[in-house]
């Protein structure tokens, strides 16, 4: 069973939540916003996932601060964890890093540009030429992660922390039906300085995403180990 950590009522674990259970496993989907507890201890769980949101990681409130301070679970127990926007930079917070707007006010709303590292590469190669976003907020390195990707106004892209922990900054999760809502729901995102506007973030997917799929599922297998059945595909959704 994977542990799945939402922030919406109407958010859903994407194409990852799709790949995962290809691979077998339940999903235990969980929303700390609306009151669910997180669990105290790994056991029950192949591993965790804290998804996107359009909250910050600096904010106080209740649940965010609860979700923080939860991290030390995973890493604790040397659980597979893997942070996605929001959670990533969750992620960061906790290790001791700061998350922070970009001087300019840039976002990063739409598909651009990423360059791995050579660890980066070890984790698995190729990498899409460029990955959709959807933030306005980055992160600093960590303290003892490793870099596994670079962008241009957010230089943190992914790391690794300790072997088991992974913070991706793009959406590997997203797809088309997920990319409608956002895009409608939060066109006002669309509108900050370095967005793409809504149009481009759909000429590009047929671009892009193909490649964003096939190093997704790369990702997955480093990440959680080839799956026993045969030729498993991440959803082309």
């Amino acid at each position: 069973m994977f542990l799945i950590v939402l922030h919406q009522e109407t958010s859903t674990p994407g194409r990852i939540g799709y790949a995962l259970r290809q691979r077998g496993y339940a999903l235990d989907v969980r929303r700390p916003r609306f009151g669910d507890p997180l669990p105290e201890t790994m056991a029950g769980h192949a591993g965790a996932i804290i998804f996107g949101g359009p909250m910050s990681a600096n904010d106080t409130v209740d649940f965010i601060r609860r979700e923080i301070d939860w991290l030390r679970v995973p890493l604790k127990e040397q659980k597979p964890f893997l942070g996605i926007c929001l959670g990533a930079q969750m992620l960061a917070h906790h290790l001791g890093s700061r998350v922070y707007r970009h001087p300019d006010g840039h976002a990063e709303v739409g598909y651009y540009p990423i360059r791995p590292t050579e660890i980066g590469r070890t984790v698995c190669d190729p990498w899409p030429e460029q990955v959709y976003q959807w933030h306005r907020e980055g992160f600093d390195l960590p303290v003892g992660a490793d870099l596994l990707a670079e962008g241009d106004s957010f230089p943190v892209q992914a790391f690794r922390y300790g072997g088991a922990a992974f913070a991706l900054q793009f959406h590997p999760d997203v797809t088309h039906a997920m990319m409608c809502r956002w895009t409608t729901r939060g066109h006002e995102r669309m509108l900050l300085p370095n967005a793409k506007p809504r149009g481009a973030h759909f000429a590009d997917r047929p671009v892009y995403d193909p490649a964003g799929r096939a190093w997704l599922a790369a990702f997955l297998n480093h990440w959680l180990g080839t799956p026993d059945v045969a030729e498993q595909q991440v959803s082309s959704a």
